[in-house]
């Protein structure tokens, strides 16, 4: 399905969108863009890059798959906070667009029944926020490996979703959502993704981490927005990093 760039630049009028049919990484290929807020979105990837050196599957022509480039004006060490953001802000773009309630799994994924529909990778680029995006839209089927963990807006929903009105929501999400860091800092945006996750607090979880797995009930955020976690081994934990699990 083609990708109407010229509607979301009326929609975005004085911000830079570059359209490419295929590129390596929306990362990538965002560093090389100086301006503030400009989005650089690829119809398809060759090398879509997830947290921990992961691959993100992207399908071309039924997906999004875009990088924001942000300057909030912020500390540096707020940035797992900014990752929360954009999290809320994709959440509430599904929500608006699509009318699907996604969960959201800390720090950067989006489910939909348990699935991963959405996943957000940020990186710091001197004093900027790369903030790359991918969100599976009118995918009709997933590879076999990831249909028990992943899905789509159309499989969730029974119906296409136009990824032009979706990327559009999430760059006014993100913008307000960045707005609102920059206003009041991170405290409002901690309490909105505890409100808006079933995984913030009273879930029980295993977190992958080298060596061995740790299990526990999350326990809420850290004020930099790190993972609280109530061990079973009668330790508080804060998670840095890991892949967050429920435990079967």
């Amino acid at each position: 399905m083609s990708f109407d760039i010229d509607r979301v630049r009326a929609a975005l009028p004085g911000r830079r969108v570059d359209y490419h049919q295929q590129l390596e990484s929306t990362m990538l290929a965002a560093a090389a863009v100086p301006e503030s807020g400009a989005i650089v979105i690829a119809g398809e990837q060759t090398a879509g890059q997830g947290r921990h050196g992961h691959s993100w599957h992207s399908e071309p022509g039924n997906g999004l798959y875009f990088t924001i480039v942000l300057t909030p004006r912020l500390p540096l060490d707020l940035l797992p906070v900014v990752t929360l953001a954009l999290g809320l802000a994709v959440q509430e773009a599904i929500a608006q667009v699509c009318g699907a309630q996604a969960d959201l799994r800390w720090p950067n994924d989006l489910l939909i029944g348990g699935r991963k529909v959405a996943g957000i990778l940020t990186q710091l680029d001197g004093a900027r926020v790369l903030a790359g995006i991918g969100i599976n839209v009118n995918h009709t089927s997933l590879p076999p490996e990831l249909t028990p963990i992943a899905t789509s807006l159309r499989i969730a929903t029974g119906r296409d979703h136009s990824r032009e009105e979706i990327l559009c929501a999430v760059a006014s999400g993100v913008d307000r959502m960045v707005e609102l860091l920059e206003a009041e800092g991170a405290r409002p945006v901690l309490a909105l993704f505890t409100a808006q996750s079933s995984y913030a607090r009273g879930r029980r979880v295993h977190v992958d981490l080298p060596g061995a797995p740790l299990r526990g009930t999350t326990a809420g955020l850290t004020p930099d927005g790190y993972l609280l976690l109530d061990g079973d081994d009668g330790r508080r934990h804060t998670i840095l990093a890991g892949g967050v699990r429920p435990e079967n």
